[in-house]
């Protein structure tokens, strides 16, 4: 009980420090003799600096100066009372700043311990947090020290590495991922690295996959660790090789096609030459006559060759998700040239019907033959790139002010005298997007190219079909 007058609120610390004094002065005044009681006021003083502040304090210690100079039996003159009021005065005072003192002291300490605690849970909560992240994600994460020695690596690292679970801690990290041996060669200990690679990587079987790594280098008290994030990017090495196998047989047959449309051509007139020649019978003995024949025969069933279309591979796809696609390869080119792009996109364009690897090529082979003609101005550099929609149909159009075209007639043949390279850019194009239901023409503007590129809703083909 006296402990809880010590540990009580205020107003009932309070309450019991006046009961004290007054309990002290009325004995004080009863006590007739010479034994002085006035030290007794320190044990209330002890009370009141817990819950007074100093100046309150001091009024409280005159107080009981008073008290104790008014009831003591000795003679008060000012040689020997006032000096002894000063000590009553200063013990009572001090007592209670001493009091006042500790207790803010303790107070200070609670409090920075409850703040202590706090973060203690919520470094806790982060750490619970953050290992559910690092077990749940499907990436593969790895820490490592500076000697290759793996620290951690969750669920998802042994099931890609195909390890046994809780097994890769201890292993050496450059069994599994050798192209980290050229980092640990550099000084990580001056230079931090913080970037991305693609490698091959090997399971525990030996077994070879192409691996996309991020990771960074960074220092602790024990000498610098590495940490990487790998996803397994086997899958789609297979697909992108698979679309541009896809791709270059596509493109390989129209060009062959091309090339044969013209073979026969010219076939066709030097079988007419030679057949005039052979019914004048001026060279009917000539063995290089002869020979000239065979080899138009040749040439008519090399180009007479069956090139059927290589299968389709056209479904729905979302054409703004092409043309952001676009945005992003072109943007370097775009910006190395100064040139202005502007995207204009109507809202709610339908899926369209396609194949997204050759749209994209029809797309790319447009806006470089742009840029290409673009370069040639010394300012006001312009591309523009238009998406719209038109009934069942989508309209996108690249415009560009680079002067147009001086022979639009010739823009689609194959093989047309002044064209870069072959000339099967836009005959390609063309090919391209007719392939999946699609076309590509060619509309003159003032000193300005407009290629349309038009395209089939994807409901509409599917209705069709």
């Amino acid at each position: 009980m006296f402990l809880s007058i010590f540990r009580g609120s205020r107003r009932f610390t309070l309450i019991w420090a006046c009961i004290l004094i007054a309990l002290i002065a009325l004995i004080d005044y009863q006590v007739v003799d010479e034994v002085p009681l006035g030290f007794l006021y320190l044990l209330p003083m002890l009370m009141l600096g817990r819950v007074l502040k100093p100046w309150q304090m001091a009024v409280a210690a005159g107080l009981c100066t008073y008290l104790t100079e008014e009831f003591d039996q000795f003679a008060w003159n000012l040689r020997t009372g006032l000096p002894r009021d000063v000590l009553y005065f200063m013990a009572f005072f001090s007592i209670g700043v001493f009091v006042h003192e500790v207790n803010r002291n303790r107070q200070i300490i609670m409090e920075h311990l409850h703040e202590i605690e706090r973060q203690s849970d919520a470094r806790r909560d982060a750490e619970q947090q953050l290992m559910v992240l690092i077990e749940s994600s499907p990436a593969a994460i790895i820490t490592a020290d500076s000697k290759g020695i793996v620290l951690m690596a969750n669920e998802a690292a042994h099931r890609i590495l195909e390890v046994e679970a809780q097994t890769l801690p201890g292993r050496s990290i450059y069994r599994y991922f050798p192209s980290f041996l050229n980092v640990s060669h550099q000084d990580t200990s001056q230079h931090l690295f913080r970037t991305v690679m693609q490698s091959h990587g090997l399971r525990d079987d030996g077994e070879s996959f192409m691996a996309e790594i991020c990771f960074s280098t960074y220092r602790t008290d024990s000498g610098s660790r590495l940490a990487a994030m790998i996803l397994d990017s086997s899958e789609e090495l297979r697909t992108r090789e698979e679309s541009s196998l896809h791709q270059m047989l596509a493109g390989s047959r129209i060009a062959v096609s091309a090339v044969s449309h013209e073979i026969r051509n010219v076939c066709g007139a030097i079988a007419v030459v030679h057949q005039n020649l052979e019914s004048s019978h001026l060279l009917t003995n000539s063995k290089d006559f002869e020979a000239l024949g065979n080899l138009v025969i040749a040439l008519e069933r090399i180009a007479s060759i069956d090139l059927r279309p290589y299968p389709d591979r056209a479904s729905e796809i979302d054409l703004q998700a092409v043309l952001e696609d676009l945005r992003i390869v072109i943007a370097p080119s775009l910006r190395d040239k100064e040139i202005t792009c502007i995207w204009t996109a109507c809202s709610g364009l339908p899926l369209v019907w396609a194949d997204s690897s050759n749209l994209m090529q029809v797309f790319l082979n447009l806006t470089t033959n742009s840029i290409r003609s673009l370069s040639q101005k010394s300012s006001d550099r312009q591309l523009s790139i238009t998406s719209r929609s038109e009934g069942s149909r989508v309209i996108v159009e690249v415009i560009d002010n680079g002067g147009g075209v001086t022979r639009p007639d010739d823009l689609f043949r194959p093989f047309q005298a002044g064209a870069q390279n072959t000339g099967l850019g836009l005959y390609l194009a063309r090919a391209f997007a007719r392939s999946f239901g699609g076309d590509l023409r060619y509309t003159p503007l003032p000193g300005s190219a407009c290629f349309i590129v038009d395209l089939a809703a994807a409901s509409e083909f599917e209705s069709k079909s």
